[in-house]
Formats: structure tokens, C-alpha cells, sequence
């Protein structure tokens, strides 16, 4: 069987307690695919970057990975800097199945959700 990772790709920031959520996001995603290896990587001012996680999960014998964007919009970071990134993790790894999918914000499950929890937000 094809070993296969799932990584959750977000901004980062100073306070570690930004990344809370985004923890809480890759257990409940890692909870629901245990054949999955699921693991967040950090544009910038956290750890692990990308750049680092990518070859570790192949030294692993991961052979599939799947890049998640966590942002809610196609912004700068995921218009330009992630695909600058994957251009170069596919040219050092080209062996190395290395798959995008968009931005969070930009599926429509994920907006039908967050306008749900929005509405209901008038009940509460």
C-alpha cells in the first residue's frame, strides 16, 4: 500500500496559540484517515516550514502527499508563494507525488459551513 500524508498548510504567526485550532483541526482530520499521516507545515514565523516537512515525510516512505491550503482566500501566500514552493519540492523530489488542492476558503463545503455556523450564530 501506498504510503500517503496529509498536509495542513497554514500562515503562521508569533503566538503559538494561534496555531491551536489548526492542532485541533489535524487530530480530528488525522482521527477520521489513521492510514493517513496528517501533519501541518507553516508558511512562516513557526515550525515545521513546508520545505522541511516535505522531504522528511519522503524519508519516511511517504509517497503521496496531498497540500491542503488552511487560508480562507487565494491570496499572495497561495497564489504565489506556495505554488513557487511546490515548483521546487517537485524539482528536488521529482519521484515525489506532490498534489495541491484550494484554499479552504475557496471550496464551497467550507463557505456552506461557515455561513451555517454564521447564522446560527443568532441564536446562540
Amino acid at each position: 500500500m501506498t504510503k500517503r500524508a496529509l498536509i495542513l498548510f497554514a500562515h503562521g504567526a508569533r503566538a503559538a496559540s494561534w496555531a491551536e485550532p489548526f492542532e485541533r483541526l489535524r487530530d480530528l482530520t488525522q482521527a477520521r484517515m489513521p492510514d493517513v499521516a496528517v501533519s501541518l507545515a507553516f508558511l512562516e514565523l513557526m515550525s515545521p516550514s513546508l520545505t522541511d516537512l516535505v522531504p522528511e515525510l519522503l524519508g519516511n516512505g511517504v509517497a503521496q502527499i496531498t497540500v491542503v491550503p488552511v487560508f480562507l482566500g487565494q491570496g499572495g501566500h497561495v497564489q504565489r508563494d506556495l505554488p513557487a514552493m511546490i515548483t521546487k519540492l517537485r524539482g528536488d523530489h521529482p519521484d515525489a507525488d506532490i498534489k495541491v488542492v484550494e484554499a479552504a476558503g475557496e471550496n464551497p463545503d467550507v463557505l456552506n459551513a461557515i455561513s451555517d455556523y454564521c447564522v446560527n450564530a443568532l441564536t446562540r
